[in-house]
């Protein structure tokens, strides 16, 4: 028996021998010396323009089955659940509300009249209706079928050879490209541990700076491809330079090396136990990384002396941050946290804007786990984001640190087409401050009292 099973077992081997060395060598030629030299092939962008044909397809072969059987493909389209009136001042709304309710002259009404609520209650029922922050959670909804999803709410009619395609699609998605991604993302992160650990021997010096910034460059890069990122960056002249901090709004944990795959920065964070932590600790020993411990992260002013000691040194790499700290659906900009405006240095806004049509890059944390939400990302067809670099900010003089950030954030806002909103991003999680309702409660208080002492001044 033995002596009828060894040349097929030979065989066996000698095949899945081929096999591997096919497979490391199409790695190796096409996606890690790629990723050394910083090139492209063109094979992504190739890939991405073929989808968005399928897509159109698609997306005609819906709509004119749902014209022959009668069905509404898409529902009406809008950014808001109600219609809002233009936004005026609480005491113009107020003596509109009076006004319309009252025939008395409204230099001799009281200082607080019962239809007062309405404004108020108008206002509550519009807030819960139209809720502008935990939409801001939740992932945007798209006006065509990506075929990643079979329950889009506008698409519930699909053909038969629609479903025969997407069921390719998922063969192909899960098969074929996450298996291959998964291995460029254990290779990117394997090279980053190991070869930062071998750098971290060498002195500080020029040397150990520039094997540095290629080790991270390429490893980034080849991260990325783990995840088929076609990106592109604009005005590169504005890349951050040494010595100052880089502020980019955040969708995404891939948001970094996005980022990171086309310039080296210092990253700024909490030190993490696991992979996570071992990641961490190999990187800082190639470049100076800012970790912070668990009982380091609340003091302030701990934080803010070790940001603007890195940032003093103009040999250092600067600083990336995200000042909202969440993750916010690729829609719009929330609250900017005024820490890292507060140093005094130099800010170079990044505006980042993912396309929805190929993935949703957008972390529910509430909802998916890192893995879950890394498979996801893996099992999508690609991620296509564009990234803008904005011309250097300082503040001004006079300006504060709340005043400088909102400046930075409608700057990223305006220049990524996104939403640029007040609120903190901190909703998310926590319920509505005091402060948001006592500051309405002080604007309503300061008009009556303001009423009354124009009444008696006439």
């Amino acid at each position: 028996m033995e002596l009828f099973f060894n040349p097929f077992d030979n065989l066996l081997c000698i095949l899945l021998g081929i096999s591997f060395t096919v497979w490391f060598t199409l790695l190796l030629v096409f996606i890690i010396v790629p990723a050394i030299f910083g090139v492209s092939f063109g094979i992504r962008r190739l890939y991405m323009k073929t989808l968005l044909k399928i897509f159109e397809w698609a997306t005609l072969r819906l709509e004119r089955g749902a014209k022959e059987k009668n069905h509404h493909l898409y529902k009406p389209y809008s950014n808001a659940i109600i219609a809002r009136e233009p936004t005026t001042s609480l005491e113009e709304e107020i003596k509109e509300i009076r006004r319309s309710g009252s025939n008395k002259d409204l230099d001799s009404a009281s200082e607080f009249e019962m239809s007062d609520i309405f404004y108020f209650a108008r206002r509550g029922v519009e807030s819960i209706m139209d809720d502008e922050v935990t939409k801001r959670f939740s992932a945007e909804e798209l006006e065509s079928w990506n075929l990643l999803t079979r329950s889009n709410y506008n698409f519930h009619y699909i053909s038969l050879r629609l479903t025969v395609l997407w069921g390719l699609g998922l063969l192909i998605r899960y098969g074929i490209l996450l298996p291959l991604r998964v291995t460029l993302a254990f290779t990117g992160v394997g090279l980053l541990v190991f070869l930062t650990s071998l750098i971290g021997l060498l002195p500080n010096g020029r040397m150990k700076s520039f094997l540095s910034e290629k080790v991270h460059l390429m490893c980034y890069r080849i991260c990325v491809r783990a995840l088929t990122a076609i990106i592109t960056y604009h005005d590169s002249e504005n890349k951050p330079k040494n010595g100052g901090i880089c502020v980019a709004n955040h969708t995404s944990p891939i948001d970094v090396i996005i980022l990171a795959s086309d310039g080296c920065y210092a990253m700024v964070g909490q030190i993490h136990g696991g992979l996570m932590g071992v990641i961490q600790r190999s990187m800082v020993k190639a470049c100076p990384h800012v970790w912070f411990e668990r009982s380091e992260v609340k003091d302030r002013h701990l934080v803010a002396k070790r940001l603007s000691d890195h940032v003093q040194d103009k040999t250092k790499l600067p600083i990336l941050i995200f000042p909202e700290g969440t993750c916010i659906n690729n829609t719009s900009v929330m609250m900017f946290k005024k820490g890292s405006f507060d140093i005094g240095a130099t800010v170079y806004p990044v505006a980042i804007k993912y396309d929805p049509r190929f993935g949703d890059a957008f972390w529910n944390s509430s909802k998916f786990g890192m893995v879950n939400y890394l498979l996801r990302m893996m099992s999508s067809w690609a991620i296509v984001c564009s990234v803008w670099y904005l011309p250097p900010m300082s503040r001004e003089e006079g300006e504060d640190a709340v005043q400088f950030a909102n400046r930075v954030k409608a700057a990223i806002a305006r220049k990524g087409g996104l939403v640029d909103l007040l609120w903190d991003g901190g909703l998310k999680r926590e319920k509505v401050k005091d402060t948001f309702k006592e500051e309405q409660q002080k604007l309503y208080s300061k008009m009556l009292v303001g009423t009354q002492e124009d009444r008696s001044r006439s």
